[in-house]
């Protein structure tokens, strides 16, 4: 167990937050969730004991490991890659290194002996044995290779890296796991993976995630920081959200009486335990439901921006687009061959593959930004297309313009009020319209980008990884703003929740050419003829 006593965090006069008094139990899963800037990495370090807090301590149950995602992606860069995840277990790894050492003595001692018997039993007792085979699965199933098993750590690109400090932080069973982001640079494939390891883990997991589904999916509770406290609540994020909505707006209508909310209240409470008890919430562990009350809720103070895509110049005819025979080779790579589609007019596609190079070089050729393909593409003659690119380093570097002077070249409406009110719905106030586009956050950039693809009011929308660098309000509004849209939207994310309550059709680029279908993104990662279509199609071309 880990008890949180007067938990008190200062920085000056900001307060994150005060006087946190929380219990977090074996067999729960926490979702660590609040605004860009609460404190949520902030609080998991402080449970993990890397910054100390300014008033009150955090107790830990004797006895337990804790385990923690590095975000020192270079720490372990002369170590190899199998070695790596086995140092998660620093008990085990230091038995391992004292075992190895005593039989690499040239003069062994009777004493020697009686150590290394010791730490056998140990070893044995610790299920040392299985050790690098349970290191090895563990890298397996989140995407890495066994050729690479042996490699240093240095060898490996960026998103290897990633999947192997994860692995490390699951090597062993730990009794309290933090991580901070683990779903960042990961495929779908290994997310779903990782999302069924920590559903079925009966230890004490505290996640800080801006996947809605992830969180969904492994959450027993949420842990919200909001106010400059920090309130567990039962459920998962979708309940926490709906509920916390719901309380938003019964508290904005003061007509309604009191008993009257609470009895919505209650049966939002039964709809929703309803449909938890059909999903993996339903395990024993996951029981918390029935003990929810009213009392214990309340609305969130947090923002969400107004991203509201509908303004179209003009409505969309019914020839939208036509595509034969798209090909696109990359450094001697087919990445997609044999690409022919037409669209229908409002359909949403998501845009898959299991290579991110194919997906932004296919956006790129519909964007005309590259000319280097096979085949054709025609545009119908009613459509304006808005792009949202995966790097929008070229909109801001070098760029000295201040946030309102930007955005003012993307609006036919030029008055700075106009302006400074557009911006303000986009959750930047005051003098922040002022700052320089230079030095704003990546998430700021992210929000920018979207007022952009407002102003242009295109009816065809095309957006490569859209959710990069927003925050879980941020994504929600962008989630029922595209959901909203009237026109029509080819997109791509690793939002799961996106991908499944946007898309009605999802094509697949591979180098054996696509497959397209007309269903929901969970329906196609379930289809059993899409799966065998997808393992013979990922196959290297001839």
């Amino acid at each position: 167990m880990i008890s949180v006593n007067n938990l008190s965090l200062r920085y000056g006069k900001r307060i994150l937050f005060e006087d946190v008094n929380i219990k977090f139990t074996e067999g729960n899963c926490y979702g660590i969730i609040g605004a860009n800037g609460a404190g949520k990495s902030t609080f998991l370090k402080i449970i993990s004991g890397e910054i100390d807090p300014s008033t009150g301590r955090v107790e830990i149950s004797k006895g337990q490991r804790m385990s923690v995602l590095k975000q020192n992606h270079y720490e372990f860069d002369e170590i190899p890659v199998l070695e790596t995840v086995i140092r998660g277990d620093s008990v085990l790894f230091k038995i391992m290194q004292e075992k190895d050492a005593i039989y690499a003595k040239e003069d062994f001692t009777e004493e020697d002996g009686h150590r290394a018997g010791e730490l056998e039993a140990q070893f044995a007792e610790m299920d040392g044995w299985n050790a690098e085979s349970d290191a090895a699965t563990l890298l397996s199933n989140l995407g890495i290779k066994e050729a690479l098993h042996s490699k240093l750590l240095k060898e490996l690109d960026g998103n290897q890296k990633v999947r192997v400090l994860l692995a490390q932080a699951l090597f062993g069973n730990p009794d309290i796991l933090l991580l901070d982001e683990p779903t960042n640079d990961l495929d779908l494939e290994t997310i779903a993976w990782l999302e069924n390891f920590l559903a079925d883990y009966e230890k004490i997991v505290l996640v800080v995630s801006h996947d809605r589904h992830f969180l969904d999916t492994v959450c027993t509770h949420v842990a919200d920081i909001d106010f400059g406290k920090i309130s567990v609540f039962t459920g998962n994020y979708s309940f926490w959200y709906e509920s916390s909505q719901l309380l938003l707006k019964q508290r904005n209508d003061q007509n309604k009486k009191a008993e009257d909310k609470i009895a919505e209240l209650k049966e939002f409470i039964a709809r929703f335990s309803a449909n938890a008890s059909k999903s993996r919430q339903a395990t024993s562990r996951k029981k918390a439901l029935d003990k929810i009350k009213v009392d214990d809720m309340r609305a969130s103070n947090r923002k969400y921006p107004a991203i509201l895509f509908n303004n179209q110049i003009r409505e969309a005819g019914d020839q939208i687009l036509e595509v034969k025979g798209l090909k696109k080779t990359l450094n001697g790579e087919v990445l997609f061959k044999d690409v022919t589609f037409d669209l229908k007019r409002g359909q949403k596609i998501a845009i898959v593959s299991s290579n991110s190079l194919a997906t932004t070089a296919f956006y790129q050729i519909l964007a005309g930004e590259d000319t280097d393909f096979e085949g054709t593409f025609k545009w119908g003659v009613t459509i304006t297309t808005t792009y949202l690119p995966n790097d929008n380093t070229t909109y801001f570097k070098d760029v000295n313009l201040s946030l309102v002077d930007w955005l003012r070249q993307y609006s036919e409406e030029k008055d700075e009020t106009f302006i400074r009110g557009f911006l303000g719905r986009m959750l930047f106030s005051g003098e922040e319209t002022l700052k320089m586009v230079t030095v704003l956050s990546g998430g700021e950039k992210m929000r920018c980008m979207m007022s952009r693809m407002m102003m242009l009011k295109g009816n065809l929308l095309m957006l490569d990884e859209p959710t990069n660098h927003l925050d879980l309000e941020s994504i929600t509004a962008l989630n029922n703003g595209m959901k909203d849209f009237k026109g029509t939207i080819l997109f791509t994310s690793r939002d799961h929740e996106l991908m499944n309550t946007v898309a009605d059709r999802v094509i697949e680029l591979t180098p054996m050419g696509i497959i397209d279908r007309e269903m929901s993104f969970d329906e196609y990662i379930a289809n059993d003829r899409v799966k065998a279509m997808r393992a013979e199609m990922y196959q290297q071309p001839a």
